[in-house]
């Protein structure tokens, strides 16, 4: 049994679709994944928005602000060329996308002179507040100001000039102090993840409370808003299909339109039926082989003829058992097929049109917000001398932790969106080949999602989110850094604390020695002066105090400065790098869209042809 079940394992159709099935298997968790880790991302857009908010205003209250006006010419500086519409058909390569005029090259690394005095990230080890509490006191500081039209999210082809338009309604505005910027910022990131909400139907975003469970630090999402999980049974007998839907009669779609997740799982128990009939399929055709060998050798020799009849029935039994399990094979082909053709297909062209709207949205938002934070330069401040609270520490301790998940959550979904791709890919490789009549044939009508997945491959494997990724990891960088001074701030104000309580204690001793002795006492016999002796140490630890008190003040003063200083050059980093990410996000889903569209055209217009 064990040699036969190798040897079964070994057939190509079978290793065939075991590969077929394992790769599907992938596909239902990286959709998991993808829908997790997009829903993860966005709300990490809107959590690093409500810390920042949170920063902006504690740090504001320690300064007065007064504003150096930008040259003229400075003020309104042209407006950026809008992204290229949809209906443009590009061939979206690295080169073409460097050359293009119409987006801004991904940044360059900053200068070393600029980031080589800050530490090294290291991970806070602070208590950390949930995202729930962060965003609940967060909440009170937001401000609903009129702000203009956010950029759309329909999934309109047409291109707009509400970038343009923003831009210049937002650099206009002249005097704004760190909390008004910032709350622009933060308006941005809320509009940012609002563009998403098409993507997030799609992809059934999960809403809060929903099931999840935790692996590998990984949160995945188990469960389908819009249509919940059905279950399957199938049986082993090759006579029959023995393939029920539990709620449902086979191949019935009367319920609505159906999820992408129900999809991917129905293809998933397609999948794992396919391979068990093909592998008993072969079973059978091995046994088939063996007794047709058999029956040879009987004729052969003239044997028993009461045994060679039986061996006739056995041979016959076993051609009927495989006409049968063929049936069954080609049933299900034709269901995995049907699946795939009206149902997935469709859903893979929604997603990647809601991959291309949602990137262009964020890359006009990301683009008004570099220019947002841009009028930090124009911004000054008068020293202040106000030391750093616990609650603005624990604010700055709150950004960094959420602009820590921000870059998490980015490259969870960097990476969660090259293995869905990879995953499908695989699968349709493996999938498009028939199993009747020649295996290595493959229909004209399933070119269409062939090439779509294949450019999708193709395009997600240039995107340089290495690029996006250690800009987020530059600014997490400049906000430990002033993590790192508000501590030592905070230990140099212990320090001052304690010498001026030992100052305050030896002070209150000398009082009692001096209301003992008087101010001038008399030398005892050892021709000691406890009164000298005492006022001498006193006078040692004023001036102690008051170096200690000084240091706080240089270390206040140095916060201050590094605070302002930090943030005016690495809030521009940041967005410049996700502006340039997001636009070549933006270019790449165009290409394939488009060309997909361009294939299903040809195609109806060959349907049309006599």
């Amino acid at each position: 049994m064990g040699c036969c079940y190798s040897r079964i394992e070994r057939e190509e159709i079978v290793s065939r679709c075991k590969a077929r099935k394992r790769y599907m298997k992938h596909l239902v968790k990286a959709r998991q994944a993808l829908s997790a880790s997009h829903a993860m991302y966005l709300r990490s857009l809107r959590s690093t928005g409500a810390a920042l908010l949170q920063f902006s205003t504690n740090e504001t209250s320690l300064h007065h602000h007064h504003h150096l006006k930008p040259p003229q010419q400075q003020i309104l500086p042209p407006p950026p060329p809008p992204p290229l519409s949809p209906s443009t058909d590009t061939t979206w390569t690295s080169s073409s996308i460097t050359a293009s005029p119409a987006l801004p090259p991904p940044p360059p690394p900053p200068p070393s002179s600029t980031w080589d005095f800050w530490d090294p990230f290291v991970p806070s080890s602070s208590r950390s507040v949930t995202e729930e509490e962060w965003e609940e006191e967060a909440a009170a500081t937001r401000t609903t100001e009129s702000l203009p039209p956010p950029p759309s999210s329909s999934f309109s082809n047409k291109e707009t000039n509400t970038s343009s338009q923003e831009l210049a309604m937002v650099v206009s505005r002249n005097s704004k102090d760190l909390d008004e910027i910032v709350k622009e910022v933060d308006e941005y990131f809320l509009r940012t993840a609002d563009a998403a909400a098409e993507l997030s139907r799609i992809l059934e975003v999960p809403t809060p409370g929903f099931s999840r469970q935790i692996k590998g630090g990984k949160v995945y999402n188990y469960g389908c808003n819009l249509t919940p999980i059905t279950s399957w049974t199938w049986g082993s007998s090759p006579k029959s299909n023995g393939f029920e839907k539990i709620g449902l009669k086979n191949g019935d779609m009367s319920g609505g339109s159906v999820s992408h997740c129900s999809t991917v799982e129905r293809l998933y128990a397609w999948e794992k039926k396919l391979f068990q009939e093909v592998k008993e399929g072969e079973s059978i055709k091995i046994e088939h082989e063996k007794s047709l060998e058999q029956l040879r050798k009987m004729e052969v020799r003239r044997a028993d003829y009461i045994k060679t009849e039986k061996c006739k029935k056995e041979v016959e039994k076993l051609e009927s058992q495989m006409m049968v399990a063929s049936q069954a094979i080609e049933t299900t082909s034709s269901e995995i097929i049907k699946v795939r053709e009206t149902e997935l297909y469709p859903q893979l062209l929604d997603l990647v049109k809601g991959m291309m709207c949602m990137w262009r949205s964020m890359y006009e938002s990301h683009q008004v917000q570099t220019h947002i934070v841009q009028q930090l330069k124009y911004l000054n401040t008068i020293p202040s001398t106000e030391p750093t609270s616990e609650i603005h520490r624990q604010s700055t301790l709150q950004l960094e932790l959420q602009v820590q998940q921000w870059h998490q959550s980015f490259c969870n979904l960097a990476k969660a969106q090259q293995d869905y791709i990879q995953s499908l890919t695989g699968w349709l490789r493996l999938s498009l080949f028939q199993f009747s009549k020649n295996p290595l044939s493959r229909t004209g009508q399933e070119s269409g999602i062939y090439s779509l997945c294949e450019e999708w491959h193709q395009a997600v494997d240039r995107i340089p989110d290495k690029v996006a990724s250690e800009g987020i990891k530059s600014f997490l960088t400049v906000i430990h850094a002033i993590v790192v001074q508000q501590t030592e701030e905070n230990k140099q104000k212990k320090k001052k604390e304690a010498a001026f309580k030992e100052f305050e204690k030896k002070t209150s001793q000398l009082r009692s020695l001096e209301s003992k002795y008087g101010p001038f006492s008399v030398p005892e016999s050892s021709g000691k002066d406890p009164v000298a002796d005492k006022r001498a140490k006193v006078e040692i630890l004023r001036a102690k105090a008051e170096e200690e008190k000084s240091k706080h003040e240089k270390s206040v003063s140095m916060t201050r400065a590094m605070t302002m200083n930090n943030l005016q050059m690495g809030f521009p980093h940041v967005f410049q790098a996700m502006v340039g990410f997001s636009s070549v996000c933006m270019q790449a889903y165009e290409s394939v869209f488009n060309k997909a569209k361009n294939i299903d055209q040809e195609h109806d217009v060959k349907r049309l042809l006599p």
